[in-house]
């Protein structure tokens, strides 16, 4: 099951230091609370800059889930301190509010109102908060403030070069966004070591799924909340954050066209299913965008999706077909409750390991058969991947092997790439971060999961987010920015004000002109 590496181990011996720039960049998501724990009926604070222009902080679905963006580096110690300050500057910032540490959120009540996001006046404004509209019609509010951290990896040209042996500059992005795809697939095949790992949703409160139907069997502990005790991550599971099933749009990530000729396909096919929801309501106001599978590109979730940097009124598919593959998004990370901003150096260190080895190790094209059984394992490690004698597919068939003896041998073959990617370091990180985290599939208990499970089944989901919510805003409040300062803060904030409303003065189209290209 584990592909042979020999070669690529053979290669790295010949080329040290090649993967010395690895460019990174976190987003990391995060629900505005109350002091008791409760959603605030408060708008996205005006001191903390335009959320449509701002470079680092802005909204997601509604005013109060953040999204910090990191700019991209190659030095992940500036990463991390950067995403630090933006938590510090953000708990100053929010006044008797918190940031709540877990990807799901806590309700009580499923009535309450979740506003919107709002980004002004402008066009394109509008079409963001029509945008969020929409997916609120079709997935329902819950769904979509779910909070997660994507992380953006891409590898330095000096690498790909020398990996390829490319020596025509013409056919670069063609292998080079074949060789990123070589690591989207195998990150469906493998990547499911993520969840195992760093899951951290095994619970959620019975509101969430109030008049949904589900197959899965919860228990309901005595305070209340509905848990799997083997799960690792509900929100990668059937019940968290998801769209599109990957059986009706046979995606396989074998080339990049097929990925372009599909986000095209679904953002211009009518579905059944978003046409009964209609397109405006009793009013004549809009209900979403249009009623295709897609109402934009951004709509298709997946653990991990190819990206391009976008130039303005430019389509992803667009980008990607003009440019090629220039970075990847992993997207199936929890918010890690231990860590202050979501998510640490050490989560990173196995990042970048294992997509590396991802890419070293050999990726043939997959079949939708294929996919579907990796699509299998994912959700047997997401509901019951700390189960004992777990088995999951191997080989892309019906046939299963135990999990610690699959997870070992991916460990043994990471290992032999940790050595190469240390042999400039006296700490040995990756060898560590590789040492520490094989421990977790023969002690399941170190797992993320299963210590925020016995926390939460003692204490409570909102006792127990409350309380990590204020230990991390008390932290953070009382320790001074290291990379940036109130007063490049303030300069952001100025700045992004003014942005949005030029692009307000610099609108000439009607709205309804401006939406004609998208339905």
């Amino acid at each position: 099951m584990i592909p042979d590496i020999s070669y690529a181990l053979t290669w790295l011996q010949s080329n040290p230091n090649i993967f010395k720039n690895i460019t990174r960049g976190i987003e990391r998501e995060t629900l505005r609370i109350t002091e008791n724990g409760n959603m605030p009926n408060t708008d996205h604070p005006y001191s903390m800059g335009s959320a449509l222009t701002h470079k680092w902080i802005t909204t997601d679905f509604s005013e109060i889930l953040l999204e910090f963006i990191t700019p991209k580096s190659n030095d992940l110690n500036y990463s991390l301190s950067f995403l630090n300050d933006l938590h510090k500057y953000t708990n100053k910032n929010i006044e008797n509010e918190y940031l709540w540490p877990f990807s799901f959120p806590y309700f009580m009540n499923t009535n309450c109102s979740i506003k919107l996001a709002k980004y002004g006046k402008s066009n394109i404004a509008k079409m963001k908060t029509l945008y969020r509209k929409g997916l609120k019609n079709r997935y329902g509010d819950f769904m979509n403030i779910i909070s997660g951290v994507h992380y953006n990896f891409s590898l330095p040209i000096n690498f790909w070069r020398k990996w390829k042996n490319i020596k025509d500059i013409k056919h670069e992005k063609h292998i080079i966004s074949s060789e990123y795809l070589k690591i989207i697939r195998n990150y469906h095949k493998f990547g499911w070591i993520i969840p195992y790992l760093f899951g951290a949703s095994p619970a959620i409160y019975p509101s969430f799924i109030k008049n949904k139907k589900y197959s899965i069997k919860f228990k309901k502990s005595q305070n209340g909340l509905l848990y799997l005790p083997w799960s690792t991550s509900l929100r990668l599971s059937t019940i968290g954050h998801r769209n599109h099933d990957t059986k009706k749009t046979n995606i396989t990530f074998n080339y990049l066209q097929e990925y372009i000729n599909f986000l095209r396909h679904a953002t211009n096919t009518p579905s059944k299913k978003f046409k009964k929801i209609g397109l405006k309501d009793n009013l004549g106001k809009l209900k979403q965008i249009n009623t295709n599978l897609l109402q934009m590109e951004n709509e298709f979730y997946t653990h991990i999706r190819p990206k391009q940097i976008i130039k303005k009124n430019e389509s992803l598919s667009d980008a990607l077909e003009e440019r090629g593959i220039r970075y990847i998004e992993v997207r199936s990370l929890d918010i890690n409750p231990f860590s202050p901003i979501g998510i640490d150096k050490k989560q990173i260190l196995f990042l970048d390991l294992f997509l590396i080895w991802c890419l070293l190790i050999d990726s043939p094209n997959m079949n939708h058969s294929e996919f579907e059984y990796c699509k299998k394992n994912w959700n047997i490690i997401t509901l019951e991947g700390r189960k004992p004698n777990q088995k999951i597919h191997i080989n892309n068939k019906y046939e299963k092997e135990k999990l610690i003896t699959i997870s070992s041998k991916i460990f043994k073959s990471l290992y032999q790439v940790a050595i190469y990617l240390d042999q400039y370091s006296y700490k040995d990180p990756y060898k560590k971060v590789c040492k520490e985290f094989s421990k977790y599939f023969e002690y399941p208990e170190l797992t993320y999961s299963s210590k925020i499970l016995s926390e939460i089944l003692k204490n409570g989901i909102k006792t127990t987010g409350l309380n990590l919510a204020k230990k991390y805003k008390e932290k953070l409040i009382s320790e001074k920015m290291t990379v940036l300062s109130d007063k490049i803060m303030h300069k952001e904030f100025i700045s992004s004000h003014k942005k949005q409303n030029k692009i307000e003065k610099n609108d000439k189209l009607s709205f309804e002109e401006y939406l004609k290209k998208y339905t």
